[in-house]
């Protein structure tokens, strides 16, 4: 058993060029970090140049470096989608060769809004694809008027109902996303999370969230990582969304954040515990603040805030511990549209204990992640699962 502990960091959208696939997604000549770097005039990023991204791409800012402690590649995506629950679960081993359903350009159907409304006795508005703090500041007013459910969704494969608390009380928000999902299990609108937004305040601009979103998501049909790691006695701990894209399954530990910065500070507390196995995090904000905001100078600072952040943690680690970064896939501020892009993820390794860091040959699938941390920890990979270990890390 080589490393005692595994922290895995999903620098969630930080793809790193497009796939041999990416015409098929209307994606060809994507890519997120080098084109973030450019449009910015380049990045200051010296702790992830240090671990070699310069070899994975001639990223603005970056430049060739001798780094023993770190192996790179990059991974390619196997199934057959681009959104955060496909690229999570194939990490952690799974193919998802029929993609959940999206509805990012023109909504929801006419007939299911008209089912939702019959059966919830409750009416809506919205109905685009839209950042949630901003379709809550501009619809917040009319929903406290009317007392229509703000309803929503983005380009992963999701539905988000939004109401004020003292309008529509918790349980009952909760309760019509339980029959939201019940119909979004049918084929035609199979979606992977159905999630209450609850939120409070007075007025545009006051309007704040709530901790009280709750997620309604589909399990994975069969064991993921998650679920090994935990069946034989290992620590599963997940930092931000992770635990609501496994609906958790698998999970023993989960911490929620606010941002990519309370991620990290709650990863960096996790070095400090004593526990055998995965940390598993996730720092939506390079996705949800900047990808689909298309926002690229924004993105180039949240790169620049985690190599800072990156930089603390990596005195933190031991000779036990591997740290391992990489993205569920691109989404290029630069592109045209909202939506997430078909893109090859950077796989950075990084280990005190490695001596002979070096460029290893692309892997054909983000599997390959979850395998290598099976492998380490002595664990039979399941047969359902389409990795294989990246034995370069465990010698």
């Amino acid at each position: 058993m080589p490393f005692k502990r595994i922290f895995l960091i999903v620098m969630d959208s930080v793809g790193i060029g497009a796939q041999h696939d990416a015409k098929a997604f209307g994606d060809e000549g994507t890519n997120t970090f080098l084109h973030t770097a450019q449009r910015c005039g380049g990045l200051t990023i010296p702790h992830l140049n240090a671990l070699g991204l310069h070899d994975l791409e001639a990223i603005p800012g970056t430049s060739r470096v001798f780094h023993p402690q770190s192996y790179v590649t990059t991974l390619l995506e196997k199934s057959a989608g681009k959104d955060t629950m496909t690229g999570h679960w194939e990490i952690m081993g799974l193919e998802i060769k029929k993609p959940f359903k999206t509805f990012t350009d023109h909504g929801f159907p006419k007939a299911l809004i008209d089912e939702l409304t019959e059966k919830s006795g409750h009416r809506f508005v919205g109905n685009i694809a839209a950042s949630g703090t901003q379709i809550i500041d501009d619809l917040g007013e009319h929903h406290l008027k009317t007392g229509e459910i703000i309803l929503y969704t983005s380009a992963d494969s999701v539905l988000q109902l939004a109401a004020h608390e003292r309008v529509v009380p918790l349980q009952e928000l909760y309760r019509v996303c339980e029959i939201a999902r019940d119909i979004c299990m049918r084929p035609e609108y199979l979606l992977g999370r159905i999630i209450a937004r609850p939120f409070i305040g007075e007025g545009k601009g006051a309007f704040k969230r709530t901790p009280n979103r709750h997620d309604y998501a589909l399990s994975p049909e069969v064991d993921t990582t998650l679920d090994v790691l935990k069946n034989n006695g290992y620590m599963t701990s997940c930092v931000g969304k992770i635990s609501d894209i496994f609906n958790q399954q698998g999970v023993q530990k989960s911490q929620k954040t606010v941002s990519n910065s309370d991620g990290m500070k709650k990863t960096m507390e996790e070095t400090a515990i004593d526990f055998r196995g995965l940390c598993f995090i996730n720092l939506v904000e390079f996705d949800s603040e900047y990808g689909h905001r298309r926002d690229p100078l924004g993105y180039g600072k949240a790169i620049e805030t985690f190599d800072h952040e990156l930089g603390q943690l990596l005195p933190l680690l031991t000779k036990d511990d591997l740290l391992i970064i990489t993205a569920d896939h691109g989404n290029d501020p630069t592109h045209t549209g909202t939506d997430h892009t078909r893109e090859k993820v950077p796989g950075i390794f990084y280990s005190p204990s490695f001596a002979k860091g070096k460029l290893i040959d692309q892997r054909s699938t983000f599997a390959d992640l979850g395998a290598t941390i099976l492998t380490n920890f002595g664990l039979k990979i399941p047969p359902h699962h389409i990795g294989k270990p990246i034995l370069d890390l465990l010698d």
